[in-house]
């Protein structure tokens, strides 16, 4: 098993300037690091990153943080979960799956949060002294990651208005978060251009509930209706109301 030192001899350098391209790349010239690396990969040298981890009193361990219901019937959170082990994987960073209840079990790096809501934060999150990224839009001075909501909600209803729909309503969240907001403003603004008629039904975010609100508001209109949804689960919930009413 090749050692640190046949990487140094294999690359005509010093062991010190080996340990500086593992661990501290930002410190060696491109070419050192081109150099380095090349003769360790010519003999299968691989790091041992747990002994890394130990002297730089980390642990190379990511919590992922859910705050809300996982519904197994969309693939959000899969999709989720396959990006960021896959990016964490690439940097030699394990993924730990936690809840609100074990968010303290075991020792981490950093947090990445979804599903939070304003009363998390206080609560939760800035008593928790790590590095924090939260997947979706916050107004608390977090860094976060997410789509244009706006923009994405405003194109998804002129879309269903160019098909020549009379009626499109938009399936809220019934939720007081930026996000949601973002979502409405978007539809709204569609709306406002095209001078038809704006209705908003905010609900749950399940698939169930807006399956159930689904039929009685599809029910009601007596001529082609479209419906725009705030997120993937409500979008389920519509589908299957649609063709249960032997609608499309």
């Amino acid at each position: 098993m090749a050692t640190l030192s046949d990487v140094a001899k294999k690359a005509n350098v010093s062991k010190m300037t080996v340990s500086r391209v593992i661990n501290h790349p930002e410190t060696v010239t491109d070419e050192l690091k081109k150099l380095v690396h090349s003769a360790m990969k010519e003999l299968n040298y691989i790091p041992n990153y747990a002994a890394r981890a130990l002297v730089q009193n980390r642990t190379q361990v990511v919590k992922l943080l859910i705050l809300e219901e996982m519904d197994t019937t969309e693939p959000y959170y899969m999709n989720l979960l396959t990006g960021i082990s896959r990016e964490l994987d690439r940097h030699h960073y394990a993924l730990q799956l936690v809840t609100r209840k074990s968010l303290n079990i075991g020792q981490c790096d950093g947090i990445i949060a979804t599903g939070l809501r304003k009363a998390d934060f206080e609560g939760l999150i800035k008593v928790f002294e790590k590095p924090v990224v939260v997947f979706g839009q916050n107004e608390m001075g977090y860094d976060f990651i997410d789509v244009n909501n706006e923009k994405g909600t405003y194109m998804a209803t002129r879309h269903v208005i160019g098909l020549g729909v009379r009626n499109v309503v938009f399936f809220g969240i019934d939720l007081d978060e930026p996000f949601e907001r973002s979502r409405e403003k978007g539809y709204l603004q569609a709306m406002e251009g095209s001078l038809k008629k704006a209705a908003i039904f905010r609900m749950e975010n399940s698939s169930k509930k807006s399956e159930a609100r689904a039929r009685e508001v599809l029910a009601s209109f007596d001529a082609p209706a479209a419906v725009v949804c705030a997120s993937d689960r409500i979008a389920l919930g519509v589908i299957r109301a649609v063709q249960s009413l032997g609608k499309r």
